[in-house]
Formats: C-alpha cells, sequence, structure tokens
C-alpha cells in the first residue's frame, strides 16, 4: 500500500470508487433502510421516532458500554417496528438491492433474525419465505446476486439459535448460504451457541458469527474453536494479537471490515485507527461492509472511500480489497468470474463500468 498514485497510474485518485465492483456480506436487514423509507412508514403508521432518527440523524453513537449498546439496539428495534406489511419487506429489500448496485454491488449477504419478525409476520418460517420471495425479486429487478444469512441472536437462549440453525439448513439449496450469530458480544456465552453451529455446519452452510468488535482477540479464538467461524463478523481486532492474525489467514478465515460502524460505535476513536493496513499487510481475506446504514450514514461505496481516505490507500489496494470480497462471498462461479474481470478493467481505468448492468441473478 501507498500513496494513491503510486500504482504507476496518475489517474489512479481519480478513478471512481463506486464504479468498483464489490460484494457485500456485512449488512442486516433492517439496518439496510434507507433513511427517507424509515420516515416515510413511520408517518404513515404514525409511529413516534427519537429525534436521532429523524432531524439528528445519523445518531450519535457509542457502545463502550452496555448502556451504550443498549441505546444502539433501541434505535434499531425502533426502525423494525415500521415494518408492517410484506410491501414493506419488499421495498426494503429492493432499495437496499438498489443502493447496492449504486455502490458497484455485484454479490450481497444480507442478513437476517427471522425471529425479530416473527410475532408481525405469521411465525420464522412464513418470514423467511417472504424475505427470499422479495429477494429474487429484486434480483430480478435489479440484476443484483442476492443470497441470505439467517442469524441468530446471542441475548436470547442458544436453543432459540438451534431452530433458527435448523430453519436455515431447509434453506441451504434455496437462497440461505450461511448462519451467524449477532448483537452484543459482550452479552451470552459464545460456547454455549456451538450445536446451533454444529447444525449449520453438517447443513454446508457458511458459519459467520460476529466477533473481534466489541471483544477483542480472545473471542476471536472462540468464535473459531466454539463456533468454527469461516468468516467474522468484523474481527477487526484481530489485529491486536499478531499469532492470531497469522492463524486467521494460515486458516482462509475472511474479515468482514465495518470500518464506519467500528468508529460510531466507539471501537476506534477515527477512521485512521481502524487496523486496515495491518490486516491487509498480513494477507487476510477481508470484506468491507456497511453493517447499518440506517443507523451509520454510510453505505457501500462509503466503506472504501473513507478507508482510501483514511489509510491513503492505492487503486490497486482497493482493488484488491474488492477481489477480496468475492473470495470471502459465497457467490456463484459466474458471478464471481466477471465481476473479477471487471474489477481489473476499474483498474485498467474502464470507468465506463459504473453504468454497466452487475451480472447474475439469485443463486440456487
Amino acid at each position: 500500500m501507498g500513496h494513491a498514485g503510486n500504482d504507476g497510474d496518475s489517474r489512479a485518485a481519480r478513478r471512481d470508487v463506486r464504479a468498483l465492483p464489490k460484494a457485500h456480506l456485512h449488512l442486516h436487514f433492517t439496518g439496510s433502510m434507507r433513511h427517507g423509507t424509515l420516515l416515510e412508514l413511520a408517518e404513515r403508521d404514525g409511529i413516534a421516532l427519537p429525534d436521532s432518527l429523524v432531524e439528528d440523524w445519523p445518531p450519535q453513537l457509542s457502545a463502550a458500554d452496555e448502556k451504550g449498546w443498549f441505546r444502539f439496539q433501541r434505535l434499531y428495534d425502533v426502525a423494525r417496528s415500521v415494518l408492517r406489511t410484506p410491501d414493506d419487506v419488499r421495498r426494503l429489500v429492493l432499495e437496499a438491492a438498489e443502493d447496492d448496485v449504486a455502490d458497484g454491488g455485484r454479490w450481497l449477504e444480507i442478513q437476517v433474525d427471522p425471529s425479530g419478525y416473527a410475532a408481525r409476520f405469521d411465525g420464522i418460517t412464513a418470514f423467511t419465505d417472504l424475505v427470499l420471495d422479495c429477494v429474487r425479486d429484486a434480483s430480478e429487478r435489479t440484476g443484483l446476486a442476492i443470497a441470505v444469512v439467517v442469524a441468530a441472536n446471542r441475548t436470547r437462549h442458544p436453543l432459540d439459535a438451534r431452530t433458527l440453525a435448523r430453519l436455515a439448513a431447509q434453506y441451504a439449496d434455496r437462497g440461505v448460504v450461511g448462519f451467524g450469530l449477532s448483537n452484543d458480544e459482550r452479552r451470552g456465552v459464545t460456547g454455549d451457541f456451538a450445536p446451533a453451529f454444529a447444525i449449520a455446519e453438517r447443513a454446508g452452510l457458511l458459519l459467520v458469527p460476529h466477533g473481534g468488535e466489541l471483544r477483542g482477540p480472545d473471542h476471536i479464538r472462540l468464535c473459531l474453536d466454539d463456533l468454527h467461524a469461516d468468516r467474522l463478523g468484523h474481527g477487526v481486532r484481530a489485529a491486536e494479537d499478531p499469532a492470531l492474525l497469522d492463524r486467521i489467514v494460515e486458516a482462509g478465515v475472511a474479515l468482514e471490515v465495518c470500518p464506519v460502524s467500528n468508529v460510531a460505535l466507539g471501537v476506534y476513536s477515527d477512521l485512521t485507527s481502524v487496523p486496515l493496513p495491518q490486516l491487509m499487510a498480513a494477507g487476510a481475506t477481508i470484506a468491507l461492509g456497511a453493517d447499518d446504514p440506517l443507523l451509520f450514514g454510510s453505505r457501500l461505496a462509503g466503506q472504501y472511500a473513507t478507508m482510501r481516505a483514511a489509510h491513503e490507500l492505492t487503486d490497486a489496494d482497493l482493488a484488491s480489497l474488492a477481489r477480496s470480497s468475492f473470495a470471502a462471498s459465497r457467490a456463484p462461479d459466474d458471478v464471481r468470474r466477471r465481476a473479477l474481470a471487471e474489477v481489473d478493467a476499474w483498474l485498467a481505468g474502464a470507468d465506463h463500468l459504473r453504468d454497466a448492468v452487475p451480472a447474475g441473478s439469485m443463486s440456487s
């Protein structure tokens, strides 16, 4: 890595980061909602939103303590409450796809905990069916290839996670590609979720727990040892332990790094402190993700743009990150091949790709 322009192309710094083809592997369902859609749906149903989701948006957040995380989670729950009808869900998925396409997305793995929506949408199976139908529709309408990661909530009982793992396994060949574990990683006992991850592992699903954001290297080890993680949601604090980082690289475990969210939640003081250069230098497989654009105010391309500015990344560095995002994904071979060719073309200066239609459709 080096200063932009040092990769032998004087036009490097002028390449449009939104035109760079990317895979998006860390995007939460409600957190993908457009701010304008939140306001519109809340007004429709007379839902009172806190100021931090209206005129003070994006909210000032910190998860440095459990009280801070509670405030974050409360805002997420308020936002989820505006999703009242199947058409609301269809709109959310379509707009998330449109936003990723505008940011250069070619493949999206959107993460959802069906139990958080079950009461309003006739149970976890019915809601999963609805989401997958919306995903197919959005994929056909936008050209973006999309899959689903079913995620359990670590603040709920581990038996609930097993139920969700069995659900995910039933859809393993019908649009669900992974099984995750989200919410405050300081809560619950990670090892208690191992039986759920074993169910998902037997079904051939990607194992993608959150780890290494609010807790450090010791918790990453638990995710590797107890949950057999294929990817780590965040995982950025592996940079604090060189031996652990070496293990991650050797095992091919990918890191879903969400820089803007890390800073918003107080994991790092500023964008220059996000240890992306150390992770890249170690050879880690990295996929930059937006996490929850609704709460953090930054979408997929914004992660690349902020890291380019904060760490003076060259366009060759950005292309390497984009290739890495596809390597970490479950994108079908045809989607991956075409996207990687488009990354090469972007680096060669083919900025016309911004207007190209993304390859692929919903994988089976």
